[in-house]
């Protein structure tokens, strides 16, 4: 069995990589902030039933988030 040793990433592939992560978080946000205008939209109009798909997709934005801040973090080790 063949192992290879984890070689490092340099600071220019690095660089890289945080930025693209920086895009995705950028591009949730935007999302959780739309999301959040619609569903107080439909709410405030009378529709109950959009709040709880709403939170749960907003949960999942909030998990995508933290497990990129955790992979920066590793990424840093």
């Amino acid at each position: 069995m063949r192992t290879t040793a984890h070689r490092p990433f340099s600071r220019d592939q690095r660089t890289t990589i945080v930025y693209g992560m920086l895009a995705f978080v950028l591009i949730i946000v935007i999302l959780q902030l739309w999301l959040l205008t619609a569903t107080m939209n439909a709410f405030l109009g009378g529709d109950d039933g959009v709040v709880t798909p709403a939170a749960i997709v907003s949960i999942v934005c909030l998990a995508l988030n933290v497990g990129l801040l955790r992979y920066l973090h590793r990424l840093e080790r």
